[in-house]
């Protein structure tokens, strides 16, 4: 991968022999190997066996405002913002800091922001067999803001709704009104 950079620092026009310059290709193989980290994570050991029995709890689980970070696949920039996260328990709920780590694990991939919102919502639905699901991220995407059409101010929005979310225009707008989004 360093020489990877090196030859990159050269195509651009640079001197990859200059002081600045001569140690960034290892800074550069040790933050991607970070930014992409989710590619190594394993779903399982993220769980961690916090899955827990609860018959009694069929009420409106959220966890918003998560923080996230990713890399556009097209263009290999960042684009960073907030995932929102809801379910309804169908006698499972999970430990809270399973969902933001799920979020961090497919979000530390090459993405798009679209694949992300149901691959983090599919995931869901399927370890916990909820009633519904629903996950909403907003984004600023690098790729549009430094280049392209640039625009600082867009952000994007996608959602991924199953079960009750999906078939339940007041379930949905529960979820969107709590998360801000209504």
């Amino acid at each position: 991968m360093q020489e990877a950079i090196r030859t990159i620092l050269k195509e651009i026009g640079e001197d990859p022999t200059r002081e600045g310059l001569v140690k960034t290709p290892d800074r550069v193989e040790r933050a991607w190997k970070f930014i992409t980290q989710g590619y190594h994570k394993d779903l399982n050991e993220i769980i961690n066996n916090a899955i827990f029995h609860d018959e009694k709890n069929n009420n409106m689980v959220i966890v918003k405002d998560i923080e996230l970070y990713s890399m556009c696949e097209h263009h290999l920039l960042p684009f960073y913002g907030r995932c929102h996260v809801g379910y309804i328990p169908n006698g499972r709920i999970i430990g809270l800091s399973k969902i933001p780590r799920i979020v961090d694990m497919f979000s530390r991939r090459l993405q798009i922001q679209e694949r992300l919102t149901t691959q983090i919502a599919q995931t869901l639905q399927e370890i916990l067999q909820a009633n519904g699901v629903g996950v909403v991220i907003e984004a600023k995407h690098l790729c549009s803001m430094m280049r392209g059409v640039e625009k600082q101010n867009s952000a994007m929005v996608t959602s991924a709704m199953y079960g009750e979310f999906h078939d339940c225009a007041e379930t949905r707008a529960e979820f969107l009104n709590l998360i801000g989004k209504s």
